[in-house]
C-alpha cells in the first residue's frame, strides 16, 4: 500500500465523500480520477460506506481511503474492504495501536498542541488538522507548524473552493480535504463534479 507521504502529495485536494447509494460509487470514482483527483476519502457516515469503499477500490488509478474511522473495528473493516488508508477525526491509543499493527496508514486528526504532541509520540508525522476552520484556521496551524517543524498537515473542515488555495500555499500543508467537490446529495451530477475536480487539481497541472 502507498505510504502517507505518497498519498498526501498525489493531488492537492482529497475529496471527502458521503455516499448514500453504492450505485454512485464507481462512476464517481472514475470521474474524480479522470479529473486529476485520485485520492478519495469515503466517510463512515452512511450504511453504504463499506460497500462503496469495496467498489471504488477496484477503480484503476483510485487511491481509496476510509474516513471517520473511530475505532479499531472500523479500521479493520476498512482495510478488509480494500481501503489504502484510514482517516480519523482524532486519535486514541487503541486506534494508534491498530494502525501500527495494520497494513494501511492512518492519518489522525488533531486540533491542538496537545493533540499534535500525542500523535507525534505515537510516531505520526503526517496529521489531519480538524476541524480546520474552527480550530483556529490558518493562524493556529501556522503557529503549531512553527513549533512542530517536522510535521506535515492535511487541513479538513471548512475548506472550500474559495479558501483552499490559501491553505495549500502554506509550506507545511501537503493537501487539503473537502466536501465541496462532491456535496452530499450531488453524487450523480458528474459533469459538475468533474469541473470542480479539474479546478481543484489545477495546482498540480
Amino acid at each position: 500500500m502507498p505510504d502517507l507521504a505518497t498519498i498526501m502529495t498525489a493531488a492537492p485536494v482529497i475529496p471527502v465523500l458521503v455516499i448514500d447509494d453504492v450505485a454512485d460509487a464507481v462512476p464517481l470514482a472514475e470521474t474524480l480520477v479522470a479529473a486529476g483527483l485520485p485520492v478519495l476519502e469515503v466517510t463512515f457516515r452512511t450504511a453504504a460506506a463499506l460497500d462503496a469503499i469495496r467498489a471504488m477500490a477496484k477503480v484503476p488509478g483510485a487511491i481509496v481511503g476510509a474516513g471517520t474511522v473511530l475505532d479499531p473495528d472500523l479500521y479493520t473493516a476498512a482495510v478488509d474492504a480494500g481501503a489504502s488508508f484510514a482517516v480519523s477525526p482524532g486519535l486514541t491509543d487503541r486506534l494508534a495501536r491498530a494502525a501500527a499493527d495494520g497494513p494501511a496508514p492512518l492519518l489522525p486528526g488533531v486540533a491542538s498542541a496537545s493533540d499534535i504532541m500525542r500523535a507525534r509520540d505515537h510516531g505520526f508525522s503526517r496529521l489531519k488538522f480538524f476541524p480546520a476552520s474552527i480550530a483556529g484556521g490558518i493562524p493556529a496551524l501556522s503557529a503549531y507548524a512553527s513549533v512542530f517543524g517536522d510535521l506535515r498537515f492535511c487541513p479538513t473542515g471548512g475548506i472550500t473552493a474559495d479558501n483552499a488555495a490559501d491553505w495549500l500555499a502554506l509550506p507545511f500543508v501537503d493537501c487539503v480535504g473537502g466536501t465541496w467537490i462532491v456535496p452530499r446529495g450531488g453524487a450523480r451530477d458528474l459533469t459538475a463534479i468533474a469541473e470542480r475536480a479539474r479546478r481543484a487539481a489545477a495546482p498540480i497541472a
